[in-house]
């Protein structure tokens, strides 16, 4: 997977939210804006992208999107409630038809049992009927820290396109 693949993801995005009128944001931890880059290389992104959150610290999540600070305590920032809560966050922040959140432990430290070094949770919002929708996927990835957080790049594209065919 390189730079070539991220391209064609991007550009595939791009013109499905293009044909259906429809615009994305991202809230992005551990990928540190890798995702916005992507999506912005594609010249005329911004008919489908107006911003994207870079939350890296557990305050900028609660300042910048809105997750509660109970989530962030009891469940930790890498967990499904937390992405949820990113993803709606931004989709509400950004006036957005879709979003994408991401938060892992791409390594090298900071894994533990239950969350291992290559754990990601991922967080989708969308519209449907005038309420937002949510859902959440976790992956365990393998490799070092950049192959981590490639993999969730290119996750977070993957299933962005699915949720926009389905919806």
């Amino acid at each position: 997977m390189d730079e070539k693949f991220l391209n064609q993801l991007s550009i595939e995005l791009g013109k499905k939210l293009t044909q259906k009128k429809l615009s994305v944001t991202c809230a992005e931890s551990c990928t540190g804006g890798w995702i916005a880059k992507v999506i912005t290389d594609i010249a005329g992104s911004s008919a489908y992208f107006n911003r994207g959150f870079v939350t890296y610290s557990n305050a900028a999540k609660h300042e910048m999107l809105g997750v509660s600070l109970a989530s962030l305590e009891q469940f930790g920032a890498v967990s499904e409630q937390v992405v949820k809560e990113m993803a709606a966050g931004a989709l509400k922040t950004a006036r957005a038809d879709f979003s994408v959140s991401v938060s892992g432990i791409a390594g090298p430290e900071g894994g533990s049992k239950e969350k291992p070094t290559g754990t990601v949770w991922f967080g989708f919002a969308f519209h449907i009927d005038e309420c937002v929708q949510t859902v959440a996927y976790r992956q365990q990835f393998a490799g070092d820290r950049n192959a981590v957080r490639l993999q969730a790049v290119i996750f977070s594209l993957k299933t962005l396109l699915e949720e926009i065919i389905k919806n």
